[in-house]
C-alpha cells in the first residue's frame, strides 16, 4: 500500500488542480458573456448628446450624436486585425458646433490605397453618431510622426490639443471618402474560455486514466 501512496497523492492532487482550472474557466466564460451582453445593450441604446464630462467607467460604449467638423488634424493608428483589412484608423480632431474639440475615429484608411492617402480630409460640417470608447490597446513602440501604435486616449488628446474623449463613428450625414467606417462591436472581444475549459477537463480525464493505470500496475506487481 505504501508503494501506491505516492502515485495516488500525485494523481488526486493533479486531478484536483485540473478540475479547478476547468471550473475557473467556466466561471470566466460566464463573466465574459455578461460583459459582452452589457456592451451589446449599451450599443443598442438610442444616441444621446455628448456628455459634458464623459466618464470612462460609466460612459464606455455610450452611443452619442454630435454635429461639427473635422479640422484636418489627424492621427493614424496602425491596425492589422480589422474586418476591412490592414490600414490606419483615421483619428481626427473634431470641433463640435458648441465649441468643443474632441477626437473622432472615422474608420480605416486602407494601407495600399495611394489615392485615398493623397486625398484631402473631409472638413465640412456633418452630424455624426458613434460610441465613446477608451481602448485598451498596448504598445511599447512610441508614435512616429502621424503613425501611432496604440490608441492612448490621453496622449492622443495632448497631440491633437483636444479633450480626452474618443468617439468611434458608426453613422454620419456625410462620410470621408478616404476611409471605411469601423463601428464598435463585440466581435473583436476575445472569448475563448469555453475552449480552455474543455482543454482542462480533457486533461483531467487523461490524468485520471494515467493515475488508474499506474495504481493498477502497482497492484498487479504487488499481487505477483
Amino acid at each position: 500500500m505504501r508503494n501506491l501512496l505516492f502515485p495516488l497523492v500525485i494523481g488526486l492532487g493533479g486531478l484536483a488542480v485540473l478540475l479547478w482550472l476547468g471550473f475557473w474557466q467556466v466561471d470566466r466564460l460566464d463573466w465574459k458573456e455578461g460583459v459582452i451582453a452589457d456592451i451589446e445593450a449599451r450599443l443598442a441604446q438610442p444616441p444621446v448628446p455628448l456628455p459634458e464630462v464623459p466618464e470612462p467607467e460609466t460612459d464606455n460604449y455610450l452611443t452619442v450624436i454630435m454635429e461639427g467638423a473635422a479640422t484636418g488634424d489627424e492621427i493614424w493608428f496602425l491596425d492589422s486585425g480589422t474586418t476591412a483589412g490592414t490600414g490606419h484608423h483615421v483619428i481626427s480632431a473634431f470641433e463640435t458646433s458648441d465649441g468643443r474639440r474632441v477626437m473622432l475615429d472615422q474608420g480605416l484608411l486602407e494601407i495600399n490605397d495611394a489615392a485615398a492617402r493623397a486625398a484631402d480630409p473631409l472638413t465640412e460640417t456633418v452630424t455624426v453618431q458613434g460610441n465613446l470608447l477608451w481602448p485598451d490597446d498596448m504598445s511599447d513602440q512610441p508614435p512616429e510622426g502621424m503613425e501611432w501604435y496604440a490608441r492612448d486616449v490621453p496622449a492622443m488628446a495632448r497631440a491633437l490639443e483636444a479633450e480626452p474623449v474618443l468617439v468611434v463613428l458608426s453613422a454620419a450625414s456625410q462620410y470621408d471618402d478616404r476611409v471605411t467606417p469601423l463601428p464598435v462591436d463585440t466581435r473583436s472581444i476575445k472569448n475563448d474560455h469555453l475552449e480552455y475549459a474543455i482543454t482542462w477537463f480533457l486533461l483531467a480525464v487523461v490524468w485520471s486514466a494515467m493515475t488508474i493505470f499506474y495504481v493498477a500496475r502497482g497492484t498487479r506487481w504487488k499481487d505477483a
